[in-house]
């Protein structure tokens, strides 16, 4: 894998791997991150970039967190709000906020504690869009791309579950 770059803002983008739930993040062609789901019944995520390797977890009803694969220790925790946004915290206190605009072809973007906007994922094509590099490590960012992605396809799959219980419901 290679690393995430700032001196290309543009060229991110999510695939899905071919007959998995499993995807890659990559840039201009290059894979710089993988996000692999260990079986289809799991809520677990594993994010692997040049910076390490990550699992995203479910934490209670309404949360996430993020913690290293090899340690098990606490990265970041998230608390969710409705619709899959959010307020991701970090363990040395740096928080990130986690917004989703539009219904039709929704844009998910990270937010710095400073109200400064870090990027903005397109999920309909797929297609990370970075803002700013200013005061922020660029594995910290590329974290951020993978978790954004991660609760992008938690609020679809939670999405589709209602649907599916309100269906049921009707009859």
């Amino acid at each position: 894998m290679i690393p995430l770059s700032f001196a290309v803002s543009g060229g991110l983008s999510w695939s899905k791997l071919p007959r998995s739930r499993n995807y890659e993040l990559r840039q201009n062609g290059d894979v710089v991150g993988t996000l692999v789901r260990p079986s289809c019944l799991s809520s677990r995520f594993d994010a692997e970039t040049s910076d390490g390797c990550r699992s995203f977890r479910r934490r209670g009803l309404c949360g996430a967190e993020i913690v290293d694969s090899v340690s098990e220790q606490p990265i970041a925790t998230f608390k969710s709000a409705w619709g899959g946004q959010g307020l991701l915290t970090f363990a040395g206190g740096e928080t990130f906020h986690l917004a989703c605009k539009g219904w039709w072809r929704p844009v998910w973007s990270v937010v710095a504690e400073s109200s400064q906007p870090l990027l903005r994922l397109h999920t309909r094509e797929r297609v990370v869009e970075l803002l700013t590099a200013a005061a922020v490590p660029e594995s910290r960012v590329s974290l951020l791309i993978m978790f954004a992605w991660y609760r992008v396809l938690h609020a679809e799959e939670d999405a589709a579950s209602a649907a599916t219980v309100a269906v049921i419901a009707a009859f």
